[in-house]
């Protein structure tokens, strides 16, 4: 048997007999996934209508599929074609182990597979989020728009085990440097904009630039990057890492990981990384507030404050950021799934590739809709981390800094700075996936 990353399930062996009637005879476990794949109302059986909408999209699947394989799109598929597919998912086999492939669904002996073969092979398998699919609709980190807490990548066992997964995140942290790099100056003067913007101090978009270029010349616009640029590695490491283990705690042995799952796992796997990088957060928005002369890099920074406020200093803010994952990373995971499954029932015919810019505006829009709703968490977590740089009458517990928010400014007081903020998703966005790209052509990974 070899399995094609989901359930995706090729007989590979060697017997002759390939008539419609053995091909029909299914597993009871097979029966089983079929039955609660297609069971809306939970009943534990299907009525004709479950059974019908069920055939109905899986053949769409398999017609993707497919497509996907056919790669002179002359309406069948060969040996060759199999051999090469397989390839490019990291798996290697021989010209006579495609040719056992290819017979076990071949009907008329043609050495090629039709459409109609194809499908009546597959048809009563219950294979789910075909490989081809999920390969084009990965949600992946080559969308960086600032901030780490969106759920991980899934990698495909044949990429862990050929050491893909790792030039991936390598692509992705390479991306993601140079991203935050090209719109630090937004994310400096958003940070101004959270902590000293207030209606009696109102500081606006311009103002911030003009106030920061006078303040330390044009080179202070990227103050702090350095430190965020740094935590990039070790965080992505820490939540892969965790990602995995959490998984397999969370689903049960041999299972498929559901939705909810995926979502709690990636939710602790982002609190977990968070958690461990969480000072050099705080470092952050120190060095992005500091004056010039203040501090004197990563190291000293951490030394004043260490000295000054020891230890607990490192972890201000740490309750708003850890509470702030479950909205940010269920409400991205959520809009991105209902986004990609909209464009699959309804524009998806002859390839499951939806092409670079519905790729990227799904991403865009899922993250900034999960942004949306975590914002005055994130608000309140920066001005907390700064809150040495503050008067004394500022300084206050999450629940405090909220209710004096809400009293002096309003409920729009709580989303000061969102006007930056968007502004870099975008180029944000648009840097990071063309250095993923080239990282991914130059790490050996672009086919």
């Amino acid at each position: 048997i070899v399995q094609w990353d989901t359930g995706f399930i090729i007989n590979m062996t060697s017997t002759n007999d390939s008539s419609p009637a053995n091909r029909l005879i299914l597993s009871f476990v097979f029966v089983q996934k079929i039955v609660s794949s297609g069971d809306e109302n939970k009943d534990g059986g299907l009525d004709f209508n479950e059974f019908n909408k069920y055939l109905k999209e899986h053949e769409k699947k398999l017609r993707l599929t497919f497509k996907s394989l056919d790669k002179n799109n002359d309406g069948h598929i060969d040996a060759s074609e199999i051999k090469q597919s397989l390839e490019e998912l990291g798996m290697d086999i021989t010209k006579e182990e495609a040719q056992t492939i290819l017979q076990s669904m071949d009907i008329d002996g043609t050495m090629m597979v039709d459409w109609n073969e194809w499908r009546d092979h597959f048809l009563f398998n219950p294979a789910h989020n075909l490989n081809e699919i999920i390969r084009y609709w990965k949600h992946s980190s080559v969308l960086d728009i600032g901030e780490s807490i969106a759920i991980p990548d899934e990698f495909t066992e044949e990429e862990k085990t050929s050491g893909g997964w790792w030039k991936q995140l390598a692509a992705g942290a390479m991306a993601g440097a140079v991203s935050r790099t090209g719109t630090a100056p937004l994310d400096r003067v958003k940070v101004f904009m959270q902590v000293h913007s207030s209606k009696s101090n109102r500081v606006t978009l311009l103002g911030g630039f003009k106030q920061m270029i006078k303040e330390g010349g044009v080179a202070s616009l990227w103050r702090g990057n350095g430190v965020n640029v740094l935590k990039i590695a070790p965080e992505t490491a820490i939540k892969f890492m965790a990602y995995e283990q959490y998984k397999k705690l969370l689903t049960p042995e041999g299972g498929k990981v559901q939705t909810h799952q995926r979502f709690m796992a990636g939710s602790l796997a982002g609190a977990t990384a968070q958690s461990s990088i969480y000072p050099m957060e705080v470092m952050k928005t120190r060095l992005t507030l500091g004056k010039t002369g203040q501090y004197n890099g990563m190291f000293d920074c951490a030394k004043k404050i260490l000295r000054k406020e020891g230890i607990k200093a490192f972890y201000k803010g740490y309750t708003p950021n850890m509470i702030g994952i479950i909205p940010y990373a269920g409400i991205d995971l959520a809009v991105y799934e209902s986004l990609k499954n909209a464009w699959l029932s309804r524009y998806a015919k002859d390839t499951a590739n939806p092409g670079i810019l519905v790729l990227l505006g799904c991403g865009t829009i899922s993250s900034t809709c999960g942004q949306l709703a975590s914002y005055p968490l994130a608000l309140l977590r920066t001005r907390m981390q700064a809150q040495a740089t503050l008067e004394a009458s500022d300084k206050s517990t999450m629940t405090g800094l909220m209710k004096g928010i809400m009293a002096n400014e309003g409920f729009f007081g709580l989303y000061r700075g969102i006007l930056p903020n968007f502004m870099k998703v975008i180029p944000a966005v648009s840097l990071s996936y063309v250095v993923y790209e080239y990282m991914k052509t130059g790490l050996g990974i672009s086919k």
